[in-house]
């Protein structure tokens, strides 16, 4: 691997900083290093329930100190291309305040009469009713976008539907696929980039998922680095017809990247 001067950081949330809502080992650190040597980054996250002020607290909660500026979520993704796409849209919104926050403050209007999109993200308690509203408003001719393909999510008790399982049924009552705006979509990733007004060049993506954040940040352009703390085994990489171009066990072994070199210059990510 050659090296390349790194001036900006992505990374996934869950599986790389927290798990289970528990900072990983070195994650203070690493982030905390990053803010002292002044290294643009965003905190990633498909998760488009909460608000980046949300998971900025929950952060906090663990340990983790990152401003809500800091945050980059699939709703805030979403919320820019719909704006870039049709600006001051209506839409029909399934979601809880992390989505129609962000949809409210890239002024779209929330309705359910003739919407020109209907947009899917989480939320704890599906209605039926509105997943029904949803089908009949795509069937008449409404676009269908979701914030993220997940199919499920994490809870104590086991796995919850999320997102892409809601999709599924609704592209199954309509025939009509949504698009997908977070990860592995690279539009996040370059929102994010745009965001930092970093180039993908001289950008890092380290996530803990093979299949999203790998993937998301090789289309992007991007270096990436898989960290083995979250979804992805070791023994999984082989799977996969593309890899990372590090792997390494946690988000600790990344700090060493971000001391001075001798020469007082920042190094690469070379090994």
């Amino acid at each position: 691997m050659t090296e390349r001067r790194i001036e900006a950081w992505l990374m996934d949330m869950d599986g790389v900083l927290v798990k289970e809502e528990h900072a990983i080992p070195g994650a203070a650190q690493w982030l905390e290093l990053l803010t002292q040597r002044h290294l643009p980054f965003l905190v990633l996250t498909n998760n488009s329930m909460f608000t980046p002020r949300d998971l900025a607290a929950r952060l906090r909660a663990s340990g983790l100190d990152v401003p809500e500026q800091s945050i980059w979520t699939s709703a805030l993704a979403t919320a820019r291309f719909l704006h870039e796409q049709r600006p001051n849209g209506s839409a029909f919104v399934i979601g809880e305040a992390g989505l129609t926050t962000a949809m409210h403050e890239a002024g779209y209007t929330m309705t359910d009469r003739n919407p020109d999109y209907v947009v899917l993200g989480e939320t704890r308690t599906y209605s039926f009713e509105r997943i029904t509203t949803a089908i009949r408003l795509i069937a008449a001719g409404s676009r269908f976008i979701a914030t993220n393909p997940d199919p499920t999510g994490p809870s104590p008790d086991g796995p919850l539907p999320a997102t892409g399982s809601v999709a599924a049924l609704i592209t199954r009552a309509t025939g009509a696929a949504p698009y997908y705006v977070g990860k592995p979509n690279p539009l996040m990733m370059r929102s994010a980039l745009n965001t930092l007004q970093a180039h993908s060049e001289t950008a890092v993506m380290v996530g803990d998922r093979m299949d999203t954040d790998v993937v998301a940040g090789l289309e992007a352009g991007m270096h990436t680095v898989l960290v083995l703390t979250g979804s992805t085994a070791a023994h999984d990489i082989d799977r996969f017809p593309y890899g990372p171009a590090r792997v390494a066990d946690s988000i600790a072994d990344l700090i060493d990247d971000l001391d001075p070199a001798p020469d007082g210059h920042d190094k690469g990510m070379g090994r």
